[in-house]
C-alpha cells in the first residue's frame, strides 16, 4: 500500500521549491529572501519504510527542538509541523555563506488503510524525527457464498 498518493504536480511543486531553497532568490545584501511571513519556506526530508509490523516517517529536523515540534493524526492523514529557530549572529563573526533552513515547515502524509491511528507514536533523538505508525490486525475475511432466492 502506497502511504502518499503520486501526484505529478505535488512533485513539480516539491522540485522547484527545492530550486528556490537552494538557488536563491538572494536580496541585494546576499541574504535569501523569506516568504510572506518572514520565514524560508522549507520542508524536511523524509524517509518512509515498512515492515510487517509498522510503516515507520524518519524526518531530518536537525536543531529543531522537541518543543518546537508537532505530529497530529486527523482525517487519515499525519502531519508534522514545527520551527527551526535561527541562531543569533555573532556581531563580531561576518556570514560567508548560509545554506541551512530555517522557520516554519510542514509535512503531511495520506496513512494507509491498515494503520492503527490509536497506537501512532512518535520521538525525536539526534535531530531525527521518527513516527511510528503500527499496523492494525486485520482479520482475513473468507468468501462466503450468498445463496440467491
Amino acid at each position: 500500500m502506497n502511504i502518499v498518493g503520486w501526484s505529478p504536480f505535488r512533485e513539480m511543486d516539491d522540485l522547484f521549491s527545492r530550486y528556490r531553497q537552494m538557488a536563491g532568490p538572494l536580496t541585494s545584501n546576499g541574504d535569501r529572501s523569506t516568504s510572506i511571513d518572514g520565514h524560508l519556506d522549507w520542508r524536511p526530508v523524509a524517509d518512509i519504510s515498512e515492515s510487517k509490523t509498522e510503516y515507520v516517517i524518519k524526518a531530518e529536523l536537525p536543531e529543531v527542538e522537541k518543543d518546537d515540534l508537532s505530529v497530529t493524526v486527523e482525517n487519515g492523514r499525519v502531519t508534522i509541523c514545527g520551527d527551526r529557530k535561527m541562531e543569533k549572529k555573532d556581531e563580531e563573526a561576518t556570514q560567508h555563506r548560509i545554506e541551512s533552513f530555517y522557520g516554519t515547515f510542514s509535512r503531511t502524509f495520506a496513512l494507509p488503510e491498515d494503520v492503527d491511528e490509536n497506537a501512532i507514536s512518535a520521538a525525536v533523538r539526534n535531530g531525527v524525527l521518527k513516527v511510528h505508525l503500527p499496523k492494525s490486525e486485520v482479520v482475513e475475511s473468507k468468501p462466503v457464498q450468498i445463496v440467491v432466492e
